[in-house]
């Protein structure tokens, strides 16, 4: 399989690598001039990719490759690191779904034979276990620990994502019944216990966890018909509000090209307009507003790798335009 990088990734390695050693970009042209000289140095956030994991699966659209081919998963690991993206966050739901399951155990397999690209999850909350949500969670957790993350869990578990040592774990809420302070009793308790990152700041359960990340949503005003709302208020609110209330909490940043759920079989008709590259770009200048090299978060989370279905990905391209948008097989995976 021979992979092709299209203008539009090679964009998002541009802007990824300008933002990171503090560069103006005034034109898409010159940061493709430019990017291959760069490089990102110490002291930047690392780059993560959302990555969905359930392609190849027949309640998913078909976009031309299964997330259970191991040639897929590598090729993707060696264009995401092209793009000077250092890691993958995996939505997944636990044992409950055994698809995704698999996919996230061969994309560890995959990370750990590269031997530096990382891997972690973004945890899906359960919401089919009415009453005993808690219950839910904590097994699906300790599967995830047994399994990838605790030192029986064989040589992959060094494939995953650390922070000062210890493993990050992203949670997506899903349920308001969780009791995350208990949650939290039990994984602390754990030989190596992980640090929970939560989506948008939590008033309810502020000591379960360590971190905070945003996500992708047009803002206070909508979803306007026209795509322009692009969440740049949400933006603004979620870095103040983590830098003046939260300052001891992990601040996880991100970034997005737009966003059209047309293809989902779950469609609203939701729509943040591409632009042709240049919503990714106001997104990320939100973010270096707060957050440059002398101050950088931890993590920047590209919103995301591979969901075709909502219109996020970026392994086709940022801009979405010209001939990049014409088709979903144009994201050049499993292709010939």
């Amino acid at each position: 399989m021979k992979r092709i990088l299209t203008s539009g990734i090679l964009s998002l390695l541009a802007m990824a690598l300008l933002f990171a050693v503090g560069c103006t970009r005034s034109n898409l042209r010159e940061s493709l001039a430019s990017a291959a000289q760069m490089h990102a140095p110490e002291g930047s956030p690392m780059l993560l990719a959302i990555y969905q994991p359930w392609f190849g699966q027949k309640a998913h659209i078909d976009v031309g490759y299964s997330c259970h081919d191991p040639n897929v998963l590598r090729q993707q690991i060696a264009k995401a690191k092209e793009m000077n993206i250092s890691g993958f966050v995996v939505n997944w739901y636990g044992p409950r779904k055994e698809f995704e399951d698999r996919t996230y155990a061969m994309l560890q397999q995959a990370s750990s034979s590269d031997g530096e690209f990382k891997i972690a999850v973004q945890y899906d909350e359960a919401v089919d276990h009415p009453g005993v949500e808690t219950d839910a969670v904590i097994v699906d957790l300790q599967y995830l620990y047994d399994r990838y993350i605790s030192p029986n869990a064989g040589p992959t578990r060094n494939a995953y994502l650390r922070y000062n040592g210890r493993p990050v774990i992203f949670i997506f809420p899903k349920a308001s019944g969780t009791d995350w302070n208990q949650v939290r009793q039990v994984t602390k308790s754990w030989p190596d216990p992980p640090l929970l990152i939560y989506k948008d700041q939590n008033d309810k359960y502020p000591d379960a966890f360590d971190g905070y990340y945003a996500w992708v949503q047009p803002g206070k005003d909508g979803w306007a018909r026209d795509g322009s709302n692009y969440g740049e208020d949400y933006l603004n609110y979620f870095y103040r509000n983590m830098q003046q209330h939260h300052p001891e909490k992990i601040a996880v940043g991100a970034v997005w090209p737009g966003f059209d759920d047309t293809r989902a079989s779950w469609s609203r008709n939701r729509h943040i307009a591409y632009r042709c590259g240049k919503t990714f770009e106001n997104v990320l200048g939100i973010y270096r507003k707060y957050y440059g090299t002398q101050n950088a978060s931890p993590y920047l989370l590209v919103e995301t790798w591979n969901d075709y279905e909502e219109g996020t990905d970026v392994e086709r391209s940022i801009g979405h335009c010209g001939a990049a948008t014409a088709g979903i097989n144009s994201a050049g995976a499993g292709q010939q």
